[in-house]
């Protein structure tokens, strides 16, 4: 292959979504920002320290999602910075395990502060409280419903766009760049992120009300701190899967139902052809790399190999060598 045949290509592996997601997220942002300001204002003029408290609590979740949306943010406008040898599609991911963190430490002050009541019971004014619980319930069932992923319905096809070059080593390479893919594995996870802190928020509220229902009619002072607690470890299992995912994103790590590398061998691998090393890894929602090292006794042109993995939609950015056997 000549060094001309190189050709310019970018770097670029945000989600399918990733404008549309970008944009719900502010508008959730701005839909929990005017509550927040709505219920302190309410509260400071009425003197309701549930409505204050609730205000206070939602500013916690539109701080959470301000990370969601500047995350959105920075990768697409740092999308093609050279800088980033790999693009920013991975960025959601760190803020999503940022988030996370956020979130378990959420759940635990609404554990602590559950068990803080259980053992010493405060009065409760329940007319006010389930009004107060009803009104975030409708709005975090609005901002759940924006922020619903449903990417898993838009299945991509990459259009795979291809550069070879030649860099005076003793193997080929070839770089593959393909379209946003997405498979409903590839879960965005910074949207994940930012939905799961609405759907807890949401999670409490129908605790609380249920709660405090029961409070008001049967005098169960005891349930509202209880069911916190419960909602408290609900809440805390989903931060604990989100931490996982998008740790797992971070270092490179493919799960078991990852079937990417079998895909790779089976597609490049025959009687005369057998890889040596192979590394596969997600580079962003619905976009994964791969970098193969193969030994042949019959080696064939890179573009040969690149038309056997043509069909696995999920590879962005292929690399391959090429030894004689």
């Amino acid at each position: 292959m000549s060094p001309n045949a190189a050709a310019p290509h970018d770097h670029v592996f945000l989600g399918e979504n990733h404008a549309r997601n970008e944009r719900r997220t502010w508008a959730v942002i701005a839909l929990t920002a005017t509550m927040m300001v709505a219920e302190i204002t309410a509260g400071t003029i009425y003197g309701s320290m549930a409505l204050l408290a609730d205000g206070w609590h939602m500013s916690t979740h539109a701080s959470a999602l301000l990370i969601t949306a500047l995350a959105y943010r920075f990768a697409r406008k740092h999308a093609r910075n050279p800088r980033f040898t790999f693009g920013t599609g991975k960025l959601g991911d760190l803020a999503a395990f940022g988030s996370a963190t956020v979130l378990a430490i959420v759940a635990l002050l609404i554990g602590w502060e559950s068990l803080v009541r259980l053992r010493s019971p405060v009065p409760i004014s329940f007319d006010e409280a389930i009004l107060v619980a009803v009104i975030g319930l409708l709005v975090n069932l609005v901002s759940a419903w924006l922020l619903k992923d449903d990417h898993s319905h838009h299945h991509g096809h990459a259009h795979h766009q291809v550069q070879d070059h030649d860099h005076g080593h003793d193997h080929d390479q070839d770089h593959d760049h393909g379209a946003a893919a997405t498979r409903g594995g590839d879960r965005d996870n910074n949207l994940r992120a930012a939905y799961l802190h609405v759907l807890a928020d949401a999670l409490t509220s129908v605790l609380a009300i249920a709660a405090l229902l029961a409070g008001r009619s049967y005098g169960w002072v005891w349930l509202d701190p209880v069911i916190g607690i419960v909602g408290a470890l609900v809440i805390l299992s989903w931060s604990w899967g989100l931490l996982r995912d998008s740790g797992s994103v971070l270092m490179d790590y493919l799960p078991d139902h990852e079937d990417l590398p079998a895909e790779v061998r089976a597609a490049i691998e025959s009687e005369h052809d057998e890889i040596v090393d192979l590394h596969v890894w997600q580079l962003g929602p619905g976009h994964h790399g791969a970098i193969i090292a193969l030994k042949s006794t019959r080696p064939e042109p890179v573009a040969a190999y690149r038309a056997r993995l043509r069909h696995i939609d999920e590879l962005s950015h292929v690399t391959v060598e090429i030894h004689p056997a």
